[in-house]
C-alpha cells in the first residue's frame, strides 16, 4: 500500500474545510426564530433597498422613516399615517424598490415589503407598502397602505395566506410595538 505524504493529507483537509464552508453559505440553512421582544428593544427603522444595495439597522441616517415619522397605523383599514413633516415616500424611494422594517436591530419582515403603487399592473403574493387605496375602487389619497398582497383581490389565495401566516409572529410583534408606541388604531 503507497503511503501518502503529510503534505498531500493537509492539503485534501484544506480543500474539504473550503468546500464544507462554502455549502454552509449557500443561504440554505433555516430561517432562525424570530425573537424580538417590540417594546424592550430599541426602535422601528424601515429603509429602502435596491437591487445592489443593502442597509443595516445600525445605519440610520439612511432609514426610509422611523417610528418618529409614523403617526399611527389603523388596523383595520391598514393606513399607516406618516406625519405631516415628513417628506412623502415617493420622493424618496422608487416604485417596486424593496422596503426592509428593522424593529430593535432585527429584521422584521422576512423579504421585507414592495413598494407600489395603483398604476402597478404586476401581482404580488406578499407584503406591500402601497401608496393609495383599493376598496372597491382606486382612490390615489396620497396615503400609505400596509397590504397582505396587491391588488388585494388576490387576498385568498394560497400563496398569500401561507406567506401571512409565515409573518405572523412578525406581524404580532410590529402591532404590539406600535401599540406601545400609542399608535395603534383599531
Amino acid at each position: 500500500m503507497k503511503h501518502y505524504s503529510p503534505l498531500a493529507w493537509t492539503m485534501a483537509i484544506a480543500i474539504a474545510g473550503t468546500v464544507m464552508t462554502a455549502c454552509s453559505l449557500d443561504g440554505n440553512e433555516p430561517e432562525k426564530p424570530f425573537t424580538t421582544c417590540p417594546v424592550e428593544n430599541g426602535r422601528l427603522y424601515a429603509f429602502g433597498i435596491g437591487v445592489t444595495e443593502t442597509r443595516f439597522s445600525a445605519d440610520t441616517e439612511s432609514a426610509l422613516f422611523t417610528d418618529d415619522d409614523i403617526e399611527w397605523f389603523d388596523l383595520n383599514t391598514r393606513e399607516l399615517r406618516f406625519r405631516d413633516t415628513m417628506e412623502p415616500l415617493r420622493d424618496r424611494i422608487p416604485l417596486l424598490a424593496g422596503v426592509d422594517f428593522y424593529l430593535g436591530g432585527e429584521h422584521l419582515f422576512s423579504g421585507g415589503a414592495t413598494h407600489v403603487g395603483l398604476i402597478c399592473s404586476q401581482v404580488f403574493d406578499d407584503l406591500v407598502l402601497c401608496c393609495g387605496k383599493m376598496d372597491g375602487e382606486v382612490i390615489d389619497d396620497g396615503h400609505y397602505y400596509l397590504y397582505d398582497c396587491y391588488p388585494p383581490q388576490f387576498i385568498d389565495t394560497d400563496e398569500v395566506k401561507a406567506n401571512r401566516e409565515r409573518r405572523a409572529p412578525q406581524w404580532e410583534a410590529f402591532l404590539k410595538y406600535l401599540e406601545s408606541k400609542g399608535k395603534l388604531r383599531r
